[in-house]
């Protein structure tokens, strides 16, 4: 009996010296938060397969204009991708093709966006159409060598088209790709490509962030090369994605002009060409 109660005892105080061990150890072992090996139970986020569509919809058949709405003298489909073309023999000034899929509020939008020379364009979203007074005209683009161009569309001619808001910029010549500029609101470029900004009301913004140095940020470009373009939109945050990396995000408090829902569409102004494709979206 005297030898099993002082087993007894040394294992009842093996059980509580293990017991004190465990709760005193950090997680994952020596690392402390579970970094050796995976341990703990953290682990990092999967990569972002940009071709998965799950909960996605298709917005372009990739093979016509089927469900958006442009003038048809001067959009079109080409290998594949929504296409336009500007040149100073035929100008298109500022043009838009509008998604006829209503207005969307919370979402996630993907797209391929290629340009040639130096076409400037971007994403519509949380948009309008503009009403009222015909829109001024914009100064034409001037032309290598000095040549006068040519007479661009006639801005009555457009305005049924003529889209304000939101816009995720594009650029073949990498100086705005990605950054959040709002169309014929007044208040322009909110959120420079590289920033993370707060807006607020009255035109105010602060630069909360900065997301890499000039060099690093202007290499996420791909110049006349396909980019893939993300936008998550969430209550008023507005993320921006190109090739994979955040390229811009703002949080607009500014209630009076940014809409929390509008329609979505493709802008496009200057000369050369624009190519879009894989246009795929996800309502929240």
């Amino acid at each position: 009996m005297k030898t099993y109660k002082i087993a007894l005892a040394a294992a009842g105080m093996m059980t509580i010296c293990v017991v004190t061990a465990l709760s005193q150890a950090p997680a994952g072992g020596a690392s402390g938060r579970g970094r050796a090996g995976g341990g703990g139970g953290f682990t990092h986020a999967a990569a972002e397969d940009f071709n998965n569509h799950d909960g996605f919809t298709s917005l372009f058949d990739g093979k016509t204009l089927k469900g958006w709405d442009g003038d048809p003298k001067l959009w079109s489909v080409k290998d594949g991708s929504i296409y336009i073309s500007a040149s100073c023999e035929h100008p298109t000034g500022t043009v838009y093709i509008v998604w006829q899929g209503g207005e969307v509020g919370d979402f996630d939008l993907r797209m391929e966006m290629k340009g040639t020379g130096n076409i400037n364009s971007g994403i519509q979203y949380r948009s309008w159409i503009t009403t009222g007074a015909e829109p001024a005209a914009r100064a034409p683009q001037p032309c290598p060598g000095g040549q006068t161009p040519a007479p661009q569309p006639t801005r009555a001619s457009q305005a049924k088209w003529e889209m304000a808001g939101y816009q995720f910029d594009f650029d073949n010549g990498n100086r705005y790709p990605g950054q959040l500029y709002e169309q014929s609101t007044g208040r322009g470029i909110i959120t420079w490509k590289g920033e993370v900004v707060e807006a607020g009301s009255g035109g105010t913004k602060q630069l909360l962030a900065t997301l890499g140095d000039k060099a690093t940020v202007d290499s996420w470009f791909k110049k006349d090369d396909w980019n893939t373009e993300e936008i998550i939109a969430q209550g008023n945050v507005l993320t921006h994605l190109l090739n994979g990396h955040l390229i811009s995000e703002t949080i607009d408090r500014d209630k009076t002009i940014g809409k929390a829902s509008g329609k979505i569409g493709i802008e496009v102004e200057s000369t050369g060409e624009m190519f879009a494709k894989n246009i795929w979206l996800k309502k929240y």
